[in-house]
């Protein structure tokens, strides 16, 4: 009898265990992801998403934008200040009312920049104007993957906490397809201001999400999907463990009696 009653003890025990090992990887907090939208004022007609994984002190980091100049080279950032608003710039941001919000104009929004999303080499903000090693946008459009990109642990901690922005700048104010122009950029006085000032923005938000599905990042930033399902799967390993221990005690009083 003692051994039939360990068994229904373990069998209810081992099921909220499976539970939990099913639902526990909904509730990954260490992934943002965020929608790219054009930076107002300057001229873009585009969007992409983003996602940025943290492990440790380790980001992966993929976007896909479209509508940028097309087969232009494209600087690209993950920016974050904690000092800053986190968000994205809004018209208001055009401190000089020139009809632009340049890179500076916006770090007050959503802070300098911390990551270069470069394809090879050096990711960290020396590289921020590295226009050789970041993505040309082929028709517009750009799909970018890197991993292996190591940060201060203090930074990973903000990313992961939600906030940062992604930051895609290139822009073109005059429709002739190029990189042009006789206003110069904030950053670097010997570059256009149309390769530097931003094209699209995004918050990375704390998401669910633990892959970048096709197509792009889904919408519903910082969504609490699949947390319900946790609560009703542990209530129902609640339920389960109860029935177990009635199902005992109704056959310990038969035996006794």
């Amino acid at each position: 009898m003692k051994a039939r009653t360990r068994t229904l003890i373990a069998a209810p025990a081992l099921t909220l265990a499976a539970m939990f090992a099913v639902a526990g990887p909904a509730a990954a907090a260490d992934t943002t992801q965020g929608d790219l939208k054009p930076v107002p004022l300057n001229g873009v007609d585009g969007s992409g998403s983003a996602m940025v994984w943290v492990d440790g002190t380790t980001l992966k980091v993929e976007f896909q934008a479209t509508g940028l100049l097309a087969d232009s080279p494209h600087a690209a950032h993950i920016h974050y200040g904690s000092d800053a608003k986190n968000q994205c710039p809004v018209a208001a941001d055009d401190a000089d009312g020139d009809g632009h919000i340049t890179t500076s104009e916006g770090i007050p929004s959503y802070g300098t920049v911390q990551v270069s999303l470069t394809t090879s080499g050096d990711t960290s903000p020396d590289s921020a104007l590295a226009v050789d090693r970041f993505d040309t946008a082929a028709g517009g459009d750009i799909t970018y993957e890197r991993g292996e990109i190591e940060v201060s642990q203090a930074l990973a901690d903000d990313i992961s906490s939600g906030e940062a922005a992604v930051v895609v700048h290139g822009v073109d104010y005059n429709d002739n397809g190029t990189y042009d122009g006789d206003e110069m950029s904030d950053l670097d006085p010997s570059l256009p201001a149309e390769a530097t000032d931003p094209a699209l923005c995004g918050i990375m938000n704390v998401s669910q999400m633990a892959d970048m599905p096709a197509g792009g990042v889904q919408t519903g930033s910082g969504s609490t999907a699949g947390v319900e399902n946790i609560g009703l799967l542990a209530a129902g390993g609640a339920a389960a463990l109860a029935g177990g221990a009635l199902l005992i005690r109704r056959r310990t009083l038969r035996t006794d009696s």
